[in-house]
């Protein structure tokens, strides 16, 4: 008995290891050759000096080596295969069909112009953002990057055809922050660099791009802006597709959406409750308006979220609530100038095959010297006692940080590159929610609150996504929905819509949080156990994380 198991043992082995190659060859031929970006974003530097054309004949050649390693993968019997290696092939299907979903049927690059001007920022950003080399080489690099950048731009100008009018807008919208950024912060990043042959070459390179956005922004003006007159909205069908191919969800939409608006309705209702225990005569806005004047000063900011995320990680080991794999904290550090335009807070994660620069940054983004006083203001708002223990939860301990640090255990190469949305978000916004649950803050109410507006403002993007998606709901409705039904700002409510109108699953905050309460619901384990066993699975779509830690395909919500 004990020899046929062995067998079987070393069967399964001998058929992973075919998977393995099969999806490293996917990964060289059809992921990385063309999208260099996100392998130097995963660690893998020999991209490094490459940037696709964009052209339409590239695209095509995509599409064909995609469809190639779908019938490979397809006609890969999953018989034999270890539990983990089965999984794996299911995830590279569904990027497969998922990147096809993109490419031959949502096609954004017909449609979206910041397609092309955001995608050359970033290009150069994942060079200048992380020290894997001195910076006369990354240097290199990006001049290399910024050579190809005007062959991408005019690759734009031949595949735009009827652009959304709300994509053009918000192309000539970033534009100026993509132009500063190639004028200003580029070459602050490489103010290191000596060499005057190498700088000569780079104020040539960087010219070039500055003088080719520069056009584009000209060009979408005063051409592709009247001409947009396509449609944002994918429809209920390829919207279906794509939950089903990026997060592995097959509920019916109209279910989704009762799933959806109980959830709402149930955080409505506590936040009126909360709001009136801690003061039954106010307005909860009035409320919330004096939680936003509770704020540390701009330059105790930093040692503010030092001091909180120190107390975060002793919290989660003192009250068990998972194993934090590393006593190392992320460098807590103003956010680089060439970010501050773009984000408020964020973790900078070196990538799952990143050998050299392996620190985290924990990134703030500080008031500028020159701001007004009522602007400074308005920005440290944004950072009140709340929205701090809230984004160092979300963000660190235990949320997007304390992920990274167990990604070094997934279970294969696969694991460590492919996942979802739907894990990675739905875990740090399910932590806010359980930290408190679990009693850290020793039930602030305060803190509960904003915890609970955070809440509404996901619930919002899940219900809006689908309403506006599927025809159903207008841009304006959109807006109105965030303001009336997720207690947001106005002026929030339009950066929000805005945003659904080309990220239309951002449902997956909230369809993340919920599917990963009804795990652990339904493993019925001590919470650490659960927690740490949810990390050791990668960030996989929860219907893979389900099999593995119940050995089933129950439904996931």
């Amino acid at each position: 008995m004990l020899g046929i198991l062995m067998a079987i043992a070393s069967f399964a082995q001998g058929r992973d290891a075919e998977f393995a190659k099969l999806a490293d060859r996917y990964f060289e031929e059809a992921v990385y050759r063309y999208d260099p970006v996100s392998g130097t974003s995963a660690g893998f530097h020999q991209y490094d000096s490459l940037l696709p054309s964009g052209s339409k004949k590239e695209i095509e050649a995509q599409v064909a080596v995609l469809k190639k390693y779908l019938a490979q993968v397809r006609g890969f019997d999953a018989q034999g295969l270890s539990p983990t290696a089965a999984a794996d092939r299911e995830l590279v299907l569904a990027q497969i069909q998922g990147t096809l979903l993109t490419l031959e049927t949502i096609r954004p690059w017909e449609k979206n112009p910041d397609v092309y001007s955001s995608g050359a920022s970033s290009a150069i950003f994942v060079i200048m953002s992380r020290s894997f080399a001195p910076p006369a080489e990354r240097l290199k690099a990006a001049i290399a990057r910024e050579r190809l950048i005007p062959r991408t731009l005019q690759s734009a100008r031949e595949n735009l055809k009827n652009p959304p009018r709300i994509y053009t807008e918000i192309a000539l919208e970033q534009l100026p922050g993509n132009i500063s950024f190639f004028q200003n912060d580029v070459p602050a990043a490489f103010k290191q660099v000596s060499d005057a042959a190498l700088l000569a070459e780079f104020k040539k390179s960087n010219q070039a791009v500055i003088d080719a956005l520069n056009a584009y922004q000209e060009y979408l003006k005063t051409n592709v802006l009247l001409r947009s007159q396509g449609d944002f909205r994918l429809g209920a069908e390829i919207y279906s597709r794509k939950l089903l191919y990026d997060e592995m969800v097959d509920t019916p939409l109209d279910r989704l959406l009762a799933i959806g608006f109980d959830n709402l309705r149930k955080n409505q209702a506590e936040f009126q409750r909360v709001a009136a225990r801690i003061d039954a005569k106010r307005p909860p806005s009035e409320i919330l308006q004096d939680l936003e004047k509770d704020h540390p000063a701009p330059d105790q900011l930093l040692d503010t979220f030092r001091g909180v995320l120190g107390g975060l990680r002793d919290w989660i080991a003192e009250h068990h609530i998972l194993t934090v794999p590393s006593p190392v904290l992320p460098i807590v550090e103003e956010t680089p100038p060439f970010e501050r335009a773009l984000t408020f807070a964020s973790m900078d994660t070196p990538g799952p095959f990143e050998r050299v620069a392996k620190e985290a940054f924990f990134n703030v983004t500080l008031p500028e010297p020159n701001w007004p006083k009522e602007q400074v203001e308005e920005h440290m708002e944004g950072f009140n006692r709340g929205t701090v223990i809230s984004t160092a939860v979300h963000e660190v301990y235990p949320g997007h940080y304390t992920q990274f640090l167990w990604l070094s255990q997934a279970p294969s190469k696969v694991r460590k590159l492919i996942g979802c949305s739907s894990n990675a978000e739905g875990w740090a916004h399910y932590t806010e929610q359980m930290m408190l649950d679990e009693g850290y803050g020793n039930g602030d109410l305060k803190l509960r609150l904003g915890q609970l507006q955070d809440a509404l403002l996901r619930n919002a993007r899940y219900i809006v996504g689908i309403e506006m998606h599927t025809g159903r709901m207008t841009y304006e409705q959109g807006i109105d929905f965030f303001v009336k039904e997720g207690y947001q700002t106005r002026a929030n409510g339009e950066r929000e819509t805005k945003r659904g109108t080309s990220d239309p699953t951002y449902l997956y905050y909230t369809l993340g949080k919920l599917e990963i309460l009804k795990l652990r619901e339904d493993y019925k384990q001590p919470l650490q156990t659960f927690h740490d066993n949810f990390m050791k699975q990668g960030f996989p779509p929860l219907k893979i994380v389900r099999r593995a830690l119940l050995g089933n395909d129950s439904p996931v919500l």
